[in-house]
Formats: structure tokens, sequence, C-alpha cells
């Protein structure tokens, strides 16, 4: 994690608008196998770059790495993420078609994503001490002021509950 440090306390603002929360992942079954799962791995940072050269509506992401390697991503909509997923253009279909040929359900590399649709009042974010991170890197980082100090305020902020 690289950037400024902003000391205090900062929240996401999702300024009224719905946003993606994409996980994918892969799972090293059996890592020996590196005729397997070396394209695999090398399929997602072709993917991260091809949209970072564009405007699909992909705001941020961050990739771990470990036995199962997680990339969280943070998409302005599900349609765009959807675009990408299905686009002839985009390399996300000769990836799955590429997956399938060589692996398919032989069990030597696992894959894995979740969707999940944020909107106002249904998500919450703290940071404290932290540079821009997660959603509110992909959103709007801002410090926590009064109306904003429990995770129950919030979650009610930019709603009827306020």
């Amino acid at each position: 994690m690289t950037g400024k440090v902003f000391n205090g306390r900062y929240t996401a603002d999702l300024d009224g608008q719905e946003t993606v929360v994409f996980l994918i992942g892969m799972r090293f079954n059996h890592w020996w196998r590196a005729d397997k799962w070396t394209t695999v791995v090398t399929a997602m940072p072709r993917m991260l770059r091809h949209l970072e050269t564009r405007d699909a509506g992909l705001l941020n992401w961050r990739m771990w790495f470990g036995r199962t390697i997680l990339v969280v991503q943070y998409w302005r909509n599900v349609e765009e993420l959807h675009t990408f997923a299905t686009s002839s253009s985009a390399p996300h279909a000769t990836a799955w078609r590429e997956f399938n040929r060589r692996i398919g359900a032989d069990g030597t590399v696992g894959i894995w994503h979740e969707t999940y649709l944020v909107s106002p009042g249904r998500a919450e974010a703290v940071y404290d001490n932290m540079p821009a991170f997660g959603l509110a890197k992909a959103t709007h980082h801002v410090p926590i002021g009064p109306g904003r100090q429990t995770a129950k305020a919030r979650l009610a902020h930019g709603t009827d509950e306020t």
C-alpha cells in the first residue's frame, strides 16, 4: 500500500450512486502444476492493464497474493462490468475460453468471483490513519465529521434516515 497517509478518521462517500464491489481470484490447488496455473496467473494483470487504459467502468483495484490470489475491484456499475466480461474485444473472453480449454474441471486451479451491489445506506467504511484505500479510493475519500461518527450514522448518510 502506497500513498499519502491521511491522519484521522475518513470514510467513503458514494455520493448517492450505486457502486459495484467485485471480488475475483484464483487458488493454486496443485502448486507444482505451473503448466496449468501460469496462464491463469498472467491473465488478470493483462485484463487490469487493458482496463486501466480505457474508461470502461473500473474505478479502482487492489491485488493480494497467497495460495489464493484475491483481486478487489470497484466498478461504476454492473452493466459496465458485464460489458467487459462479455466483450469479444476485451481480454476476459479469451482468458475464460483458455481456462476452460486447458483446465476445465481437472481440479488443478480454482477460480472464483463474487459481485456486490453497494448503494448508499447499504455500506459503510472507516479508515483511520490510512492512505485513500478501498471503497473510499474508488468513490470519495472524505473526513469523518459531524453526523458520521458511528457506523450507524455512516450507513444512514445520504438516505432518508439522515
